[in-house]
C-alpha cells in the first residue's frame, strides 16, 4: 500500500511546486518587470480609450516604492534608473494628494520646463507646438466626448507625434497661467485636452518618486461598455485592430 501511495504524493508534490514557481514567476514579472492595467476613462482619448488594456514598463525608469505591492516605505526616491523620461511618453503615475489611485497621462513638461496653454495650443518653454487637424473621433463610450470631435495631431520638439482632442473652444485649460515644473517633478497632461484632470488643474507637479512606468502596448481592448466578465460579448466588442497595439 506504502509503495503504491508514495509516486502518487510524489507527482502531487511535484504538481504543488510547479504551482507554485508559476505564481512567483508571475508575482516577479508582475512587480519587476511588467503590470497590466485597465483604462477607466476616456481622458486619454483617442490614444487610449475605456475598456482598453494595457502593459505597463515597469523597468523604464528603475524603481520606487510605488512599483512594489502595496507600496512599502522601504527606500526613498527611485533606484536602478535605466532611462529619463522622455517629453510624449505615456506614463502610469499616484496621483500625488492620494498616492493610492493610479493616474496615466503624457508627460508634457520635464523639471525646469515652462508649460503654458494659450488659445488652445501648448507652449512649452515659450515656443507653441505644432498643432494640425486630423480628422475627426467618436467614441462607442457611453460617457464618450461625442460625435465628430475634431482631432489635432501635435509634434513636440523632440519629433514624438500623437493625436488630442479639442471638443470646446475657449474651455478653462485652453488658458492657463505659466506654470514652471520644479526639479525632480513632472508635468502632465491628457490627451483629451477638454476632459482630462491632469497638472494644469488639481494633480499640480508629480514627484518623480510617484512614476510607476511608461504604458508600452494594449493587449487586450473591449469596446461599447463590455465588461471583462461578459465573455458571450466579447466576439461583437472585441476591438480587433487596437490588440497588441504599441503605445505611442
Amino acid at each position: 500500500m506504502s509503495q503504491k501511495a508514495e509516486p502518487k504524493q510524489n507527482a502531487l508534490w511535484e504538481n504543488i511546486k510547479v504551482i507554485i514557481q508559476a505564481l512567483l514567476l508571475a508575482m516577479i514579472i508582475r512587480t519587476v518587470l511588467f503590470q497590466p492595467f485597465t483604462i477607466p476613462s476616456g481622458s486619454m482619448m483617442p490614444t487610449l480609450l475605456v475598456g482598453d488594456y494595457i502593459f505597463v514598463n515597469k523597468f523604464a525608469y528603475g524603481y520606487s516604492r510605488y512599483s512594489l505591492p502595496f507600496s512599502p516605505n522601504l527606500f526613498s526616491g527611485r533606484v536602478l534608473e535605466f532611462a529619463e523620461p522622455k517629453r510624449g511618453d505615456v506614463i502610469v503615475f499616484r496621483l500625488p494628494t492620494d498616492p493610492d489611485v493610479d493616474y496615466i497621462k503624457r508627460l508634457i513638461g520635464l523639471p525646469g520646463d515652462r508649460v503654458q496653454m494659450i488659445d488652445g495650443i501648448l507652449h512649452v518653454n515659450g515656443q507653441p507646438v505644432p498643432k494640425q487637424p486630423d480628422g475627426t473621433f467618436t467614441s462607442d463610450y457611453r460617457l464618450d466626448p461625442g460625435s465628430d470631435v475634431p482631432v489635432f495631431r501635435e509634434t513636440l520638439d523632440n519629433g514624438k507625434s500623437f493625436d488630442t482632442l479639442d471638443q470646446i473652444p475657449n474651455s478653462r485649460g485652453d488658458n492657463t497661467r505659466e506654470f514652471v515644473v520644479p526639479e525632480g517633478h513632472y508635468f502632465f497632461m491628457g490627451d483629451n485636452r477638454d476632459n482630462s484632470l491632469d497638472s494644469r488643474f488639481d494633480v499640480g507637479y508629480v514627484p518623480a518618486e510617484n512614476l510607476v512606468g511608461r504604458a508600452s502596448v494594449i493587449f487586450f481592448s473591449l469596446g461599447n461598455d463590455t465588461s471583462f466578465r461578459e465573455i458571450w460579448k466579447w466576439p461583437a466588442n472585441m476591438r480587433w485592430d487596437r490588440l497588441f497595439k504599441v503605445v505611442d
